[in-house]
């Protein structure tokens, strides 16, 4: 799957590269991270190659990330209008400004006008709600979205880190008042984070929101640099992001992860990449990269074709454990089918079920 083979994200017309670049380390401001000029060697081979699809948002480091993306393409219309460029609202960039952040209506229009700014364009083509704001009702937040909407100022909604139940009253609301509803979900999604198997994703399945993970390499626990030969050896400034990862688990999934490696001649890392893009609703997959080296590596991982086993294997190791309702959900056809095959699911029928000669009240 090239970075030119495009699919669709969600239930919408918006064309993307099936790998996202994502440009939270643009900039050093942090006292880590790329610098400019690094950023837009990056963001030229990405588009080289044929990837369509940059995500950033308003307060990545400093709001610096924003500016080295307009800087490079924004000022270039023929550029620009070539790319789905995403970015995010609720970070409060202005400490001691409660409006500063958050999805009320009057942060969100002040975020929406400085990120374009910033971003040299006259819109944004998926604008995310970065993550909820319980103090502001969800309709107001649609409402000034739909604003810019109707305002040509941004193209797609999406909605980022919010619980299931919040993103559906969004949307049912959007979709009833005539509104944009969201159409994509971005969310952590890894071989060490399946959590939102629980809730998350088959929601986005049900409602047709095209998901996008991230940190599929789970703070780069899972990109095969670190293993129990090295245990103790942490390096490198984000060394906290990482640290609490590595474990037992972890190595017994970059074990297996390396295995499968040797394989398909390639890397753990492009594995665990490929097995969040093989997932179902898995739209367009965000990939880091402080390096041009590291962009290559990993945009790569688009040829990685693992068999069903593999699939399977990494499925069955890193199985995740939920709890009520679905941690029922194994019993229910005993108690729905009577005893028949449904759908390829069959079970003994439940014992609360009536037999030969009971009588039914």
């Amino acid at each position: 799957m090239p970075l030119d083979h495009y699919v669709t994200l969600g239930r919408s017309g918006l064309r993307v590269s099936p790998l996202c670049l994502g440009a939270m380390t643009f900039g050093e401001d942090l006292g880590w991270g790329t610098s400019v000029e690094e950023s837009q060697h990056i963001i030229d081979r990405f588009i080289e190659l044929g990837g369509n699809f940059i995500d950033t948002a308003n307060f990545y480091t400093k709001s610096h990330s924003e500016k080295i993306i307009g800087d490079h393409v924004g000022k270039h219309a023929a550029r620009r209008d070539r790319l789905v460029i995403a970015t995010k609202f609720s970070g409060n960039l202005y400490p001691g400004d409660p409006n500063g952040g958050g999805s009320g209506r009057k942060s969100i229009i002040s975020a929406c006008e400085n990120s374009l700014r910033r971003l040299q364009t006259d819109y944004i083509d998926l604008y995310w709600l970065h993550n909820w704001d319980k103090h502001t009702p969800i309709d107001e937040t649609m409402a000034a979205l739909e604003d810019l909407v109707r305002a040509g100022k941004v193209r797609y909604l999406g909605v980022s880190d919010t619980p299931a139940w919040k993103v559906v009253e969004a949307n049912v609301t959007a979709r009833f008042r005539g509104w944009s509803a969201f159409i994509g979900l971005q969310i952590e999604y890894s071989l060490l984070e399946r959590s939102v198997e629980q809730e998350l994703v088959p929601m986005a399945l049900e409602h047709g929101l095209g998901i996008t993970p991230w940190s599929p390499l789970k703070s780069g626990a899972l990109s095969g640099k670190y293993t129990r030969k090295n245990a103790g050896q942490l390096k490198g400034d984000r060394g906290a992001f990482i640290e609490p990862y590595l474990n037992e688990k972890t190595y017994t999934v970059v074990d297996a992860l390396e295995a499968i490696a040797r394989a398909h001649e390639s890397t753990p890392a492009r594995v665990a990449l490929a097995w969040v893009m093989a997932k179902p609703g898995v739209g367009s997959t965000i990939i880091g990269a402080r390096r041009i080296a590291q962009l290559e590596d990993n945009l790569k991982a688009a040829d990685v074709k693992l068999t069903a086993e593999e699939l399977g294997r990494l499925d069955e190791l890193t199985k995740p454990t939920f709890g009520f309702p679905q941690s029922m959900e194994p019993m229910f056809p005993a108690i729905h089918n009577g005893g028949t095959s449904v759908n390829g699911i069959q079970l003994p029928a439940s014992p609360f079920g009536v037999e030969k000669g009971d009588k039914i009240y």
